[in-house]
């Protein structure tokens, strides 16, 4: 019987390693799976790859986990903002490697990993410092950048309804990178906040069909979650 149902966020977690790469969903706050970034902070693997829009805010949540030191590199797309001062620190005395990611170019390189694309060519970026050392092409008299998928060991995503199967909805705009991340890595990480019995789900709402998800753990649905944002 098929039934990714972790028994708790420690045990959903139990498997990164050190060095792994992490996916983590969420744009900003919304849609960010705080109870398993702050599982992956009391779990202890070091010298971990982050995925993620952004490079957190404050000290809560992906902030905290760069705070800890055991982040070595980062991918995004928005590192800087007015309370980013973790990541400005850790950055400025090259604590951790940034790759800066235009935001469209983050997601469809994470689509075409889970895609199985092996590249694709994209105008934005070209002729800036982020297109350098890349390969460059003009079509249709526009110039383009080769851009290569991002894969992961792991994404960490934050979903609204789950089934044993792993098949996954998603509350409204919080369900921004977890869809794509979820193809491109090799074991995919759930919270949810409802567990549904299989078939309770119309098949026609399922974002995330379960083939792509490996466990699925239930966290408490509250005002202001566990790293401090407001729950989505």
């Amino acid at each position: 019987m098929i039934n990714k149902i972790s028994p708790s966020v420690e045990a959903a977690l139990s498997g990164i390693h050190d060095g792994a790469t992490v996916m983590i969903g969420g744009f900003g706050g919304a849609g960010q799976p705080a109870e398993l970034i702050d599982g992956l902070i009391a779990q202890g693997a070091k010298d971990l790859v982050i995925v993620n829009n952004n490079a957190g805010n404050a000290e809560i949540g992906l902030a905290a986990l760069l705070k800890t030191g055991r982040v070595r590199k980062i991918i995004c797309s928005f590192p800087r903002q007015a309370d980013s001062y973790v990541f400005d620190e850790l950055y400025h005395s090259k604590k951790i490697e940034l790759e800066l990611v235009p935001q469209g170019n983050l997601a469809e390189r994470i689509r075409a990993a889970g895609a199985g694309i092996g590249a694709f060519f994209t105008p934005t970026g070209f002729g800036t410092e982020l297109a350098q050392g890349k390969e460059t092409r003009e079509i249709n008299g526009r110039q383009y950048v080769l851009e290569y998928p991002i894969f992961a060991d792991f994404a960490l995503i934050k979903a609204e309804t789950g089934d044993r199967w792993g098949n996954l909805t998603y509350r409204k705009t919080a369900r921004n990178f977890g869809p794509i991340m979820a193809t491109a890595a090799k074991c995919t990480i759930a919270s949810v906040h409802e567990i549904a019995e299989l078939g309770e789900i119309d098949p026609e709402t399922v974002v995330t069909p379960g083939i792509f998800v490996k466990h699925i753990v239930k966290v408490p649905r509250t005002a202001t979650g566990p790293a401090g944002f407001k729950t989505a």
